[in-house]
This record gives structure tokens, sequence and C-alpha cells, in this order.
């Protein structure tokens, strides 16, 4: 089981997270594209490698994400229409997402099984999560998931105000 914290940098231009384990250690960095069409994320290792890329589709009529793992597509985040709270739908290899999307607050399940809990942490500049992840073969899968939604959040918070 590892314990993993994604915290944003608030004064950027555009969106960088970085991802360290409970000793501090970097793991991932997460980098959005700026000013780039169709929005993108890369996430690579400490190291400059990319590991995994995000890419939010253009032309439709609501948010859709893709994740790609190694260049394959592994996963995709919609959100689904309706009129009182955000719903979403996960298309990711059998994973299910159970818990509070909007307050961030959720976990990753396959099978009735528990694959990562995230967690909000409300009191901290800047958006900033914990995740524990009891499956270590997808840790990387978490990680691009969490930015996925965070960003699909913060594009609907954004277009209610």
């Amino acid at each position: 089981m590892g314990q993993l914290y994604i915290k944003q940098q608030v004064l950027s231009l555009a969106e960088h997270f970085t991802v360290t384990d409970a000793a501090g250690n970097v793991r991932y960095l997460v980098e959005g594209s700026f000013l780039r069409i169709p929005k993108s994320f890369s996430i690579t290792d400490p190291f400059g490698n990319e590991v995994a890329n995000l890419e939010k589709t253009v032309l439709s009529l609501l948010p859709h994400f893709s994740v790609f793992v190694g260049g394959a597509q592994v996963a995709t985040i919609d959100k689904e229409f309706s009129f009182f709270r955000p719903r979403y739908r996960i298309d990711a290899a059998g994973l299910n997402v159970e818990g509070d999307w909007w307050d961030m607050d959720f976990s990753v399940v396959r099978g009735g099984m528990p694959i990562a809990q995230i967690s909000k942490r409300w009191l901290s500049w800047g958006d900033s999560y914990e995740i524990r992840v009891f499956d270590d073969a997808l840790e990387t899968l978490i990680v691009a998931l969490v930015v996925a939604i965070d960003k699909v959040k913060r594009d609907a918070d954004r277009a209610s105000h």
C-alpha cells in the first residue's frame, strides 16, 4: 500500500501538480498544457519520462477526458447530464468510483475490492489530495484519474460562476 500526496502549484500559468510519497520524495510531476487545444496533461516520473497522458476532448457537449498509459487509452471520464449534483462516469478497466465526487472524497474499487482512497485536504494553499493506493500496479492510473477528475470539477466550477 502506498500513500501519495498531490499538490497543485498555485502561481503558474499552466496547471502543475507535484506528487510525493509519505516521505516527501517526488514520485510524479504533472504539467498541463498552456494555450494548447486540446487541453492535455503529461505525467512524468522524477527523471522526466512520460508515464501517462490525459487529453480533454474539444468538441463534446459535456466534458470528456481520455487517459493514456504507455500510449494506450486505459480510461475515459465523462460528465453526465444532471439537474442537481454533478455526475460522472468512468470507464477504466473495470474500475468504479464510489463516494462523494463533488467534495473529492471517494474510493476506486474493482470487483468490490478497494484499489484506492482519495481525499481532498481542505486547509491548504491550492488544491491538495491525499491518495492511498492499495494496488501498486495501478498507481499511475489512479494519479491520472485524480488529475482528470480535478480538471473536470474545476472547469464545472468556473462555468457555474
